[in-house]
């Protein structure tokens, strides 16, 4: 079934109401320089009340494992989300799935990915000086070859207006975004939540949960 994670969030009346529109995972942004950045405490409180089958995601860029270990038993997180430059070795040993974030510009090679035993793979846009949240989309096309290589989360400029395309168009595993449901970063905007669901629902977009 088509997943959706709602990321960057910062507060408990988001997540929970991303999850009441029909997001069956959300994030937590752990780096120091994004504006949506959550500090491990507030993300802990916010985990503690979502519903069981809600997924909690970490997003972390070249973040040294020792932190990353140490985040999981402060919060309670249930997946990993590397959104960095780091190598295949890097991604393992991990008591968490791992799903691994590619930039995908000019020439990028698909191939990549399979230097990675990872739970799924994202696929963002790139953008020089920026690990994501970009707000800029890439050729879909990209993401459908790559699901030859394994589950694919596309990530990357996606909004209420281009949601069902992007679904149909990617064959992506899951949908992943942020920005495109803000009033400002790690504020989500309800209204722009429902709008994404009712679209994607509206289009018969596939696997759709």
């Amino acid at each position: 079934m088509l997943s959706v994670k709602i990321c960057g969030i910062t507060r408990l009346e988001d997540a929970l109401a991303a999850v009441e529109e029909g997001a069956s995972a959300v994030g937590f942004i752990f780096v120091p320089s994004s504006p949506r950045r959550v500090a491990a405490a507030a993300a802990a409180s916010i985990i503690r009340r979502l519903p069981p089958f809600v997924t909690p995601v970490g997003v972390f860029v070249n973040e040294a494992r020792e932190a990353i270990l140490r985040t999981i038993d402060e919060t309670g997180i249930r997946c990993l989300q590397l959104h960095g430059d780091e190598s295949p070795d890097e991604t393992q040993g991990y008591p968490l799935p791992v799903i691994k974030s590619f930039r995908v510009g000019e020439g990028f090679d698909i191939a990549r990915l399979r230097a990675y035993d990872a739970a799924a793979y994202l696929l963002d846009t790139a953008v020089p000086g920026v690990y994501g949240g970009t707000g800029k989309t890439f050729d879909w096309a990209i993401a459908r070859r790559a699901t030859a290589v394994g589950r694919i989360v596309l990530g990357g400029g996606i909004t209420p207006g281009n949601v069902a395309r992007a679904a149909t168009e990617s064959g992506a595993y899951a949908i992943d975004l942020s920005s495109g449901v803000e009033s400002a970063p790690g504020i989500k905007d309800r209204k722009r939540m429902r709008e994404l669901f009712e679209n994607l629902r509206g289009a018969g977009a596939p696997r759709l949960s």
